[in-house]
């Protein structure tokens, strides 16, 4: 028989991918971390994760007890609360998209850590995306709905882009009246072969053909191009603070998406930060959507793709 909480180790080693990462997040030496999984391995028989240049990597029976032990770690979690069921305690992590998680999220967590102070939020917030189904992560939003029986997945809200450039930038080129004036003007965009989903290539929805001159995987570093007088891109409105619109007519819309895993979904602690990311993008709901129509379309799904008016 192993030790259970050698198990809880391997865990964090599975989902982080690195020992370093995984030792951190116990709160242990990368050195011990490595021993516990060797101890575990020991007891099972089997080699569960192998060293790679882009990490550490599960094999067939790490990957096996990657699922089953996700399950018992629900189990034990829950067996740890029989005391307290309705406390609101313990680690959450996060995964949301790069942008909306920097600037929306994470202006915000102080005043969950406030509300809720024996909660511990992780929030990867970066270009790509975690999984909930592989309980990589607890909660994830995401750019469009995961298909996997093993979470609930909900709309969480609508969002809008636009053309965008820095007021300097405009004074020293002619200012567009279309679409088809673009092809005059430097473009900010992402590194094509980068793009990890399709609901990022805007640039064809503004203009077939339109390629950037400019570009980077990630939307921040996308949005500090186009601040220091880069040229023009297409950028969330709610990032797009400081910089002037560009072609105000036309903009694109998008939603997002927040899944769970289904084992988790009914915890305390994840019904508490699923209510707050719901009550803080209902705070932000205008700087979202700013052309949201009023009235009986206002909780209309958002439809994908450019719009004019």
């Amino acid at each position: 028989m192993f030790d259970w909480d050698d198990l809880r180790v391997f865990l964090a080693a599975a989902r982080s991918g690195s020992l370093s990462t995984a030792s951190i997040r116990l709160g242990i030496d990368a050195a011990t971390v490595g021993r516990r999984i060797a101890r575990l391995e020991s007891a099972l028989k089997a080699t569960l994760l192998v060293r790679s240049k882009s990490g550490l990597r599960l094999t067939a029976a790490g990957a096996y007890l990657l699922e089953t032990g996700a399950q018992a770690e629900v189990a034990m979690e829950a067996a740890a609360s029989v005391g307290h069921p309705d406390r609101i305690a313990g680690t959450v992590r996060i995964s949301a998209a790069e942008g909306f998680g920097a600037t929306i999220l994470a202006p915000a967590l102080s005043g969950l850590r406030r509300q809720h102070p024996h909660l511990r939020i992780e929030l990867a917030a970066s270009s790509g995306f975690l999984s909930p189904s592989r309980r990589e992560v607890d909660m994830a939003i995401t750019l469009s709905a995961p298909d996997s029986a093993r979470l609930v997945v909900e709309p969480l809200t609508p969002y809008q882009l636009g053309l965008y450039a820095s007021p300097e930038y405009l004074e020293r080129h002619p200012t567009p009246d279309d679409a088809n004036d673009l092809t005059g003007h430097d473009i900010v965009g992402y590194v094509e072969d980068l793009i990890y989903a399709p609901e990022l290539r805007y640039l064809d929805e503004v203009s077939p053909g339109l390629k950037p001159v400019l570009s980077s995987s990630s939307i921040r570093a996308q949005r500090e191009i186009i601040a220091g007088n880069g040229g023009i891109g297409v950028l969330p409105c709610f990032m797009a603070t400081g910089l002037q619109r560009v072609l105000p007519d036309l903009w694109i819309e998008r939603r997002f998406w927040l899944s769970t895993h289904r084992e988790v979904h009914g915890s305390a602690r994840i019904k508490a930060v699923h209510a707050w990311i719901k009550d803080i993008c209902d705070m932000h709901r205008t700087r979202l959507s700013p052309h949201e129509r009023r009235g009986s379309d206002q909780d209309r799904p958002a439809r994908q793709g450019s719009k004019r008016r």
